[in-house]
């Protein structure tokens, strides 16, 4: 009897136990959160603290309309506002975002030279690009302390600007040459890029990266340095670099681009993009980390903080992000998801009774894509199309115009096309109707189409998609999720839908 007594307690204090370890788990998840903050493809990111607002835009390169601006309270969950960027200008890459004298403004490279938009309000409306007249990339914005601003570039050079932020007013200087990469590092070059500054107490900051974008997991990283003037010269950091991948064995590869910023509580912040190991494929992705700084006036990565671990949540109030990639397409207009590949013509598509698009172009290459970003490793994403006149739809998986995979339907046939070779794969089974599925598990993606968007037929060919990225490919360009409208027709498109396989 005591020893079923004893066993009895035993059990009771175990289950007790375990689920006060269990509630402590729980209690900690809600206090942390996990990178990355933008999952998917949101490259080269620079961040405005305005109060206790924090804007983010990234690198929109040739999808259109460009240069989203998002918003958070809390720097883990985020909202798009609005695209500052309708107006064609070539491939969008590094920007910065910056506020002065009560206006905001956007600064980006592109077509070989520099360009701005400016607004009142950061919810628009934005100005169109102005030409700045100047090549290099990755211009970054600082002020000094009479007011005067510049334009920092990846070179190391930096340009004065007017006062009204709209033009340049005198020649390039050199300033900084960057910090010595060890030779025997594996990186894909020395390739300075995205100077960011900033200023603290006595010292300004500035913030590159260097190594190379893409090439080897342990080639990018970030490099910090620091003068008492604007214009140099600059004292490089004891800690550099601040991060980088050691090994192709960690999680996130090629760690860059980073803009470090304080927010309301002083708690100092790092935010950065990386390539995720075995899903290149789903571009750079924004990530998140604390910075401390240390008694002499330098900052590095707290010892005990780990990017691919849980990471303490910041000390600021926010909400959760209602932003979503199912879409109903009932609303007035375009979902902040949805990009053009290039050709952004506002009078092909409309939105009534579903998104029309009129076809373009006799292959996926030429169609011009409407695309948005995945989040997730595995996913499905279905949609019904109606078919009108000799039109072509489709939902593919679009890399650029070299390469892309999907199922397609015309007026009466499901068609598939693999890498460019596209071929009818059910003759004779649409009405020009029809919905359509992709089924991607690990980028293994199975085909399918239904008469109802209930009952799903799958075809017999499916696509292996793992290696359609930069480092295959080239043009830092990301898989997204493309619907297609090509041929001499249109397409209707409705309830798209974006499910995550866990």
């Amino acid at each position: 009897m005591k020893k079923l007594v004893l066993v009895l307690s035993f059990i009771v204090f175990y289950n007790i136990v375990s689920a006060q370890s269990q509630s402590g788990s729980q209690l900690a998840a809600k206090r942390s959160f996990m990178n990355p903050i933008f999952a998917g493809d949101y490259p080269d990111p620079s961040i405005l603290v305005d109060g206790e607002d924090f804007y983010a835009v990234h690198s929109s390169f040739e999808y259109y309309p460009g240069l989203t601006i998002w918003h958070s309270r809390n720097l883990v969950n985020w909202t798009p506002l609005v695209s500052a960027l309708t107006e064609y200008v070539g491939s969008v890459w590094a920007p910065d975002i910056a506020k002065h004298d009560g206006k905001y403004y956007i600064y980006f490279p592109a077509n070989n030279t520099n360009y701005v938009v400016v607004s009142e309000s950061v919810e628009g409306p934005w100005s169109a690009p102005v030409d700045l007249q100047i090549g290099n990339i990755d211009p970054g914005h600082v002020v000094d302390e009479e007011g005067n601003r510049f334009l920092y570039f990846s070179n190391g050079g930096y340009v004065p600007l007017s006062a009204d932020g709209l033009s340049v007013t005198g020649e390039l200087k050199h300033a900084y040459d960057g910090w010595p990469i060890p030779r025997d590092w594996s990186i894909e070059c020395f390739c300075m890029e995205g100077p960011k500054l900033f200023k603290r107490g006595d010292y300004y900051y500035l913030i590159v990266a260097q190594g190379g974008t893409a090439g080897p997991a342990t080639g990018h990283m970030v490099v910090a340095a620091r003068s008492k003037s604007v214009t140099g010269p600059w004292e490089n950091s004891p800690y550099n670099p601040i991060i980088r991948p050691k090994s192709k064995d960690e999680k996130w590869w090629s760690v860059g681009h980073a803009t470090v910023f304080g927010d309301v509580q002083n708690d100092w912040w790092m935010l950065f993009h990386g390539y995720e190991k075995d899903h290149y494929n789903m571009g750079r992705q924004s990530l998140l980390m604390p910075v401390e700084w240390i008694t002499d006036n330098w900052f590095k990565v707290p010892d005990n903080v780990q990017v691919d671990e849980p990471i303490k949540l910041p000390a600021l109030a926010g909400s959760e992000s209602t932003f979503e990639l199912s879409d109903s397409f009932d609303g007035p207009q375009l979902n902040a998801q949805w990009k053009f590949f290039k050709d952004y013509d506002t009078l092909r598509y409309k939105l009534e009774n579903g998104l029309t698009i009129e076809g373009k172009g006799q292959d996926i290459a030429e169609s011009a894509p409407l695309l948005c970003v995945p989040r997730h490793h595995s996913y499905t994403a279905e949609v019904e199309l109606e078919i009108e006149g000799d039109a072509i739809g489709g939902l593919v998986l679009f890399y650029s115009p070299k390469i892309a995979s999907g199922i397609l339907a015309d007026s009466s046939n499901v068609l598939a096309n693999l890498r460019g070779w596209q071929f009818v794969t059910e003759e004779n089974v649409l009405n020009r109707r029809v919905w359509l599925k992709l089924k991607n598990c690990d980028n293994t993606v199975d085909m399918y189409y239904s008469y109802d968007g209930t009952t799903w037929n799958k075809i017999e060919n499916s696509a292996e998609v793992s290696a359609y990225h930069h480092n295959v490919l080239s043009d830092f360009l990301s898989l997204r999720i493309g619907l297609v409208s090509m041929g001499a027709g249109q397409v209707t498109f409705k309830n798209y839908k974006y499910t995550p396989i866990e």
